[in-house]
Parts: structure tokens; C-alpha cells; sequence
């Protein structure tokens, strides 16, 4: 069975190539390594609408495989067996 570049790129991210948590940097937080930019930080960036350029001009030392890497860490950490309660606003 041949691995998808997803797949491949996992295993990198989680060998500790680019991302990394050490409770003594940023209480623990995945990080990117080698800087105290977490991924929490790159999803929210993402999600409030900023492109990668944007978050690449903001942050010098990111790169765009360091994003990548911080949404495929993003990925494998939602798949775990955990419920995530979703609250619908009632009108």
C-alpha cells in the first residue's frame, strides 16, 4: 500500500521535525519547533480569514510547510475518540 503525501507528511510532523511541545514552552502547547508559535495560533489566524502569505509575512521564521504541518497535526489530534459538545445558538 503506498501512503498519500498526507500521509507521509504525518509522520514527519509527528517525528518532531516541525512540531513540538515541551511544558516549559508555552505551557505545553504544540508549537512550531524552533519557535514559540503554537498551532492554536495558526488556526485561529486561518480561521479569522488570514491567507498564508499573511501569516507568513507576520511571522518571518514560519514557513509554509510549517502551516501545512500545523493543520495536518491539527487533523490527527480531532481524530481521536473525543466528543466535541457543539452548542447551537437558539434565535
Amino acid at each position: 500500500m503506498r501512503e498519500t503525501g498526507e500521509r507521509v507528511l504525518y509522520k514527519e510532523v509527528m517525528a518532531g521535525s516541525l512540531i513540538s511541545s515541551d511544558p516549559k514552552i508555552m505551557m505545553g502547547k504544540p508549537v512550531i519547533a524552533g519557535t514559540r508559535i503554537t498551532v492554536e495560533l495558526i488556526l485561529e489566524k486561518l480561521a479569522a480569514g488570514e491567507s498564508v502569505p499573511q501569516i507568513l509575512s507576520a511571522h518571518p521564521r514560519l514557513t509554509e510547510d510549517a502551516v501545512r504541518a500545523a493543520l495536518a497535526f491539527a487533523s490527527e489530534a480531532l481524530k481521536a475518540d473525543v466528543v466535541y459538545p457543539v452548542s447551537i445558538p437558539t434565535k
